[in-house]
């Protein structure tokens, strides 16, 4: 069984309908060239200083970029993309709102080998979710064309039903194939990985993840965007990278007050739904 694709066109609902079923679907040609290739100049000389991973997992030959909105002010249109921001609020329907989890450029180098198949939200501390409650919806953006000799992510169709800890091979997996600018959407609960890169080239996936506001993000957006940066962004942004109440006493700053008056004084304000944006 392959990965569903879906047009530019397609409304959230339709896409949350297949990540909800299948645990992955594409949306072909989502962002526009332009777009893609100016966030690869912004990040350029953050990537060419970004260390390689430490471990397997991470990829010794990968490359591991984050703080894109600080980096990358092309990049917050990723970040914000409304059928991103719908899909995402579908999925994520059963919580109060969510939030911003992680954005990271991943460089798979030449001659890195497959990414262990996982479970994203096995970052929780491998907490056992109830089957069926998803806990983050994903994105990965194509900044480069992804097949499967140049490492495309690989992802096991209709995983996100199996029990937690099942133990796929590779043989079960699936390639996201996919051309620049198109987009990967995929569950938290599904099993994936990194594809094996058997190329000469680098394989780039912008990697902007959301995930219910009661828990905590994988990437600290506070001390990842610098306040100076943080106080000229849009207040629908901040809102998103959690600066708002994750429920209804989530969040609060000394005295009830809304965590956005951190970077906006006396705004005060409900708090950032994907569903209102």
């Amino acid at each position: 069984m392959g990965i569903a694709h879906l047009r530019s066109d397609a409304a959230p609902d339709a896409v949350a309908e297949v990540v909800k079923a299948d645990g992955a679907v594409i949306v072909d040609r989502l962002a526009p060239r332009d777009l893609m290739d100016r966030i690869e100049r912004e990040l350029h000389p953050w990537v060419s200083r970004t260390p390689m991973g430490p471990d397997e997992f991470s990829g010794r030959r990968t490359r591991r970029t984050g703080a894109l909105i600080a980096r990358s002010p092309a990049s917050r249109e990723l970040v914000m993309h409304p059928l991103a921001l719908g899909a995402t609020a579908m999925v994520l329907a059963h919580a109060t709102n969510f939030q911003l989890h992680l954005t990271q450029s991943i460089a798979i180098g030449p001659g890195e080998p497959a990414q262990p198949l996982h479970r994203d939200q096995w970052a929780f501390d491998f907490f056992p979710f109830p089957r069926g409650y998803d806990v983050q919806c994903n994105v990965i953006w194509a900044q480069t064309a992804f097949t499967e000799p140049n490492g495309a992510t690989r992802v096991v169709v209709g995983s996100n039903n199996a029990e937690d800890g099942r133990v796929f091979a590779p043989s079960d997996t699936m390639p996201a194939e996919m051309e620049l600018g198109s987009a990967l959407f995929y569950s938290g609960s599904v099993y994936h990985g990194g594809g094996a890169n058997q190329t000469d080239a680098t394989r780039v996936g912008l990697n902007i993840t959301y995930n219910v506001a009661w828990l905590r993000q994988e990437e600290n957006q506070y001390l990842s965007v610098p306040h100076e940066v943080a106080a000229g962004l849009p207040d629908e942004l901040l809102r998103l990278m959690g600066y708002a109440r994750g429920a209804y006493a989530l969040g609060y700053i000394d005295d009830l007050r809304d965590p956005i008056e951190a970077v906006r004084p006396g705004l005060g304000s409900i708090g950032f739904r994907g569903d209102a944006a």
